[in-house]
């Protein structure tokens, strides 16, 4: 349908539309730097939903916002790549205000930028009326009538995984996770373990135009170095003793697809270069193989570790994160976003009670208000795993003397920074607490001497991989980095 097909009066200078609805009635969309036949095909999509759409020039706009305009929801019509200064603009003006940018201009790197500015959406002109009205319903919170809202998404991705958020942080990335899935852009996704990368990179494939392609995940951390290397690029027979017949690697079988490379900061040196060449140009060549072979694969990377040290100590190439990096996604632990735990919990008890053939349980708010107050050093993972024992052995008080106890084994570690006594526990506890104590310290000044490079220092430990990664979510780890988003106040080795 051409815009210019639509006819619709002009809307006054004032700002107001000519249907005669101004900004203070309602909810409203301004259409900013709009032609009038765009503003026309806007305004009759969203006559449709009730919402009043108006349209003013960009310096206009800017004056009437600083001057206290408050429409509920902005349209930016941008022309180039210059167009996005009025989005800076408004940002310093209305840092709050959403922000969703039209454009026929629509390079990789002109919405990766526009959504850094603060953009919540990006809609390619020419687009359908009905990609428009979704847009700016979901960002408006709107369900069923306009009046109503809800922040609570739950969006599902597979029988068992979905993406579940009810906080602003979250649904801020969500709306970033929208916007990058139509972009063939690679994503890095980094966090806390068990905050969820998984999911966010699950989400970006569900939403993109690869949705009914292939998605693997592979965990750069569970094997070594040659087995990775035949993993993902598969080998020729003959290639190593055992090789029986040729076998096509991830990459191959994820052609057109999307690849999560987890725990990205582990994978060795020996392999980067060849991750490299195919964010380059698509190609690689199978273990002892010579023929090219030449795949279309998006890549989205996660790690809990902090690569700006692992690239400092030469771990990791600086050139491959770069070439990851066309956008990041940093995930808040829980307890930054503490408002999810009831909505997280309500989720779990669903899932988990279809799967082991029970009733979903009901919480006290004693109970709701321990999980809530939780530090969970374990993240989601934590908080799921605790509803399924609650759900299957039911025993409300043992899990809140879990929570509790917990919380003043942190405090009593924390006290002036030696063990202390517990009125309960009495000597076994104080023996308990400096055991865990010395357990963390030690743990923390190998990773650290290792540049957290956990394959290393599990070996320097004599202890197995796994058991290191419980020990680092029990104790609460991390890197002791302030450019690391998530290890403030981590790496002093107590339970957080």
């Amino acid at each position: 349908m051409s815009a210019a097909s639509i006819q619709v009066p002009r809307p006054s200078i004032n700002g107001t539309s000519g249907r005669g609805s101004s900004l203070s009635q309602g909810r409203n969309v301004l259409v900013i730097g709009g032609e009038q036949d765009i503003f026309a095909y806007v305004q009759s999509a969203l006559v449709q939903e009730n919402l009043t759409a108006s349209l003013l020039g960009k310096d206009q706009a800017i004056v009437r916002l600083s001057k206290g305009l408050s429409p509920d929801i902005v349209l930016l019509h941008v022309t180039g790549p210059h167009g996005l200064r009025t989005l800076t603009s408004i940002r310093e003006v209305r840092p709050n205000m959403p922000i969703i940018v039209l454009s026929s201009f629509h390079s990789a790197q002109f919405i990766v930028k526009a959504i850094k500015l603060g953009a919540v959406d990006f809609i390619q002109i020419p687009f359908e009326m009905n990609g428009l009205v979704e847009s700016v319903k979901r960002f408006l919170s709107l369900v069923g009538d306009v009046g109503s809202s809800e922040c609570e998404h739950e969006i599902p991705l597979s029988d068992n995984d979905s993406f579940v958020c009810a906080s602003e942080r979250m649904n801020e990335i969500r709306g970033q996770c929208a916007i990058l899935s139509r972009v063939d852009l690679p994503v890095v996704i980094l966090g806390e373990s068990g905050t969820g990368k998984e999911i966010i990179a699950r989400y970006i494939h569900k939403m993109s135009p690869r949705a009914h392609r292939t998605f693997l995940k592979v965990n750069c951390a569970a094997m070594p170095g040659e087995l990775l290397e035949s993993e993902l690029f598969g080998y020729e027979q003959g290639a190593f003793t055992g090789a029986v017949r040729a076998k096509p690697g991830k990459f191959e079988i994820c052609n057109m697809g999307t690849i999560l490379l987890d725990e990205i900061g582990e994978m060795p040196p020996s392999l980067q270069s060849k991750l490299l060449q195919v964010l380059q140009d698509g190609t690689f060549s199978r273990l002892g193989g010579r023929v090219q072979i030449k795949v279309d694969v998006r890549v989205i990377a996660a790690t809990n570790i902090d690569m700006k040290a692992a690239i400092a100590s030469r771990s990791f190439r600086e050139d491959l994160y770069y070439r990851l990096n066309g956008f990041s996604i940093s995930l808040p632990p829980l307890r930054e976003r503490r408002e999810e735990i009831p909505v997280l919990i309500r989720h779990f008890m669903r899932k988990l009670s279809g799967k082991y053939a029970r009733q979903p349980i009901t919480m006290s708010q004693q109970l709701l208000q321990a999980c809530i107050k939780y530090d969970w050093p374990g993240n989601l993972r934590e908080l799921e795993n605790c509803v399924k024992r609650f759900l299957v052995l039911g025993d409300e008080q043992h899990m809140l003397a879990e929570l509790q106890g917990s919380r003043n084994s942190r405090s009593t570690r924390t006290a002036e920074g030696t063990p202390g006594m517990d009125a309960e526990g009495g000597l076994k506890q104080v023996a308990r607490n400096a055991m865990g104590e010395a357990e963390s310290e030690i743990m923390s000044e190998v990773l650290q001497r290792n540049h957290w490079n956990r394959k290393r220092a599990a070996a320097e430990l004599k202890i197995s991989y796994k058991a290191l990664l419980y020990k680092i979510r029990r104790y609460g780890l991390a890197p002791a980095s302030a450019s690391t988003p998530y290890s403030k106040g981590a790496a002093s080795g107590q339970l957080r």
